[in-house]
């Protein structure tokens, strides 16, 4: 699975305003929807890896489409593996197929039309640089141990603990635009799901107040990152470190 595209799902109602933040917040544009497609936001060099859906109801998260090489792997063989993983899948298409993981979280998989390219992080006005390089899954406790084995299993990557206690990664192929990271949460409601949110890998020292000058509002400040919401309310992480 060679190439990762993460949708940024904003509700269909006041969602102007956030989808601009994210085309600013970024430093990419943002591209029309065509063909049925999620909108783009195009990097100024490089493959584009990031969507904008306008979902009606949706109050914020994410979704993930996995590329895969059908020259070396059919998406038939890939949609199996999900089902003898515990995801729930529909929606198959001759390009494709539709899914949920063991926990509930939206995925696609389509066939990989060649991205290769990963964009350069975008430079702060003072120095340092930030881009979103992370896709966060935030798990219920009782099923962070399936979810993990799950993608592991489905993408073929090995995982590992990450350096904050309750964290593990996908070690990703070199290529992907962003890595998955999977987050044990504290506590589980109700017929709680996986969500998802994004991160930045970030260096700019300035970023913090450029996010909050555009419309986001910090939620909480922690040692090693700052948690903001966008204008629609959704949230996602700048995380002190150079983007991956």
């Amino acid at each position: 699975m060679p190439w990762m595209t993460v949708f940024l799902d904003l509700p269909a109602g006041p969602a102007d305003a956030a989808v601009s933040f994210w085309g600013q917040v970024t430093g990419y544009q943002l591209a029309p929807a065509a063909d049925g497609e999620p909108a783009a936001l195009l990097p100024p060099s490089g493959d584009p890896y990031l969507r904008v859906r306008l979902l009606p109801g949706e109050a914020g998260g994410c979704g993930l489409r996995l590329h895969v090489d059908t020259g070396a792997e059919s998406l038939a063989a890939v949609a199996d593996r999900a089902r003898a993983g515990g995801a729930q899948v529909g929606g198959m298409r001759p390009d494709g197929f539709t899914a949920h993981s063991p926990g509930g979280f939206p995925f696609g998989v389509t066939a990989w039309d060649g991205e290769r390219a990963v964009p350069p992080p975008l430079a702060g006005q003072a120095g340092g640089v930030s881009r979103v390089d992370t896709l966060c899954l935030d798990v219920p406790p009782g099923g962070f141990d399936q979810e993990l084995a799950f993608w592991a299993a489905l993408t073929g990557q090995p995982t590992g603990p990450a350096p904050v206690p309750g964290y593990a990664y996908l070690d990703g192929p070199a290529g992907w635009p962003a890595r998955m990271l999977l987050q044990r949460r504290e506590q589980a409601g109700p017929g709680d799901q996986v969500r998802g949110h994004v991160d930045f890998g970030c260096t700019d020292l300035l970023a913090r107040d450029r996010h909050v000058a555009l419309g986001a509002r910090v939620a909480a400040t922690r040692q090693y990152w700052t948690v903001l919401t966008d204008p629609a309310g959704r949230e996602y992480c700048l995380v002190g470190r150079e983007p991956r």
